[in-house]
């Protein structure tokens, strides 16, 4: 249990605490929090506290990037604690277990690790407790850990191409992969094609052993139409590789 070797939370805790709430959109995305930026392919990345590291992890949920929501209510979660007597660490825990893949993402996500029958490996009767009793055995984390936005709209991973984006890439290998090297070879889940790219890069590389990504799992978002027919196409394959993981 920690915080990441590459947070910045020491650096922007005192801003977050210094926001107005409710809180709005140009209170996230203006230039106090901008982290970085490449003006020619026209994506930005700004400041959110995902840097909560489980170093025991059994499972790692990877995504791309943190979406707007999930910023927003990371936001949220720190605005409600800086009133408590709990320390970084304690702030950065509840952040990760309040707002990865908080929304309808995370309702599919758990529907489908249940229907894998993932839980039964791990003891629990659910994977929704990943996100609040059984957060240490969980590590929920993005390729790139901070919030990217393309031409102001959330990044999908596709346009720019992540593997062809040296700002993009700067991140996923200073921080993303940092955090593996950090973990005790967990059964990695990638959420869709995008992330598995990064992931497959990362492993010819030798950051990562491709015995331990659970390929064929699809990106949990509402908005992807092709999620039931990819789930079901890898179903069996993805239940006998995490079957031979845990045994």
């Amino acid at each position: 249990m920690g915080i990441a070797t590459y947070s910045k939370f020491d650096t922007y805790k005192h801003l977050l605490f210094s926001l107005p709430s409710p809180l709005k959109d140009e209170a996230l995305i203006n230039k106090q929090f901008l982290l970085d930026k490449d003006e020619n392919k026209k994506i930005e990345l700004y400041y959110a506290p995902f840097e909560y590291m489980n170093e025991q992890a059994k499972v790692m949920i990877v995504g791309i990037t943190p979406g707007l929501h999930q910023m927003k209510m990371s936001f949220s979660t720190v605005l409600d604690m800086k009133n408590q007597k709990v320390d970084d660490e304690e702030i950065l825990q509840e952040v990760k277990k309040r707002s990865s893949f908080e929304g309808s993402m995370r309702k599919n996500l758990i529907a489908m690790l249940d229907e894998l029958q993932l839980h039964s490996y791990l003891g629990l009767s659910s994977t929704s407790e990943f996100f609040n009793t059984a957060s240490h055995i969980v590590q929920t984390s993005s390729v790139i850990p901070y919030p990217v936005f393309y031409k102001g709209k959330n990044f999908s991973g596709s346009t720019p191409n992540i593997l062809k984006t040296d700002l993009l890439m700067k991140y996923i290998i200073e921080c993303f992969a940092t955090e593996l090297k950090k973990l005790h070879n967990p059964l990695i889940i990638p959420l869709g094609v995008n992330v598995t790219k990064v992931l497959n890069f990362l492993a010819d590389n030798h950051y990562i052993d491709p015995n331990s990504i659970l390929y064929g799992f699809p990106h949990p978002s509402g908005g992807n139409g092709h999620r039931h027919k990819q789930f079901a196409e890898n179903k069996e394959e993805m239940k006998q590789k995490i079957q031979s993981y845990f045994r």
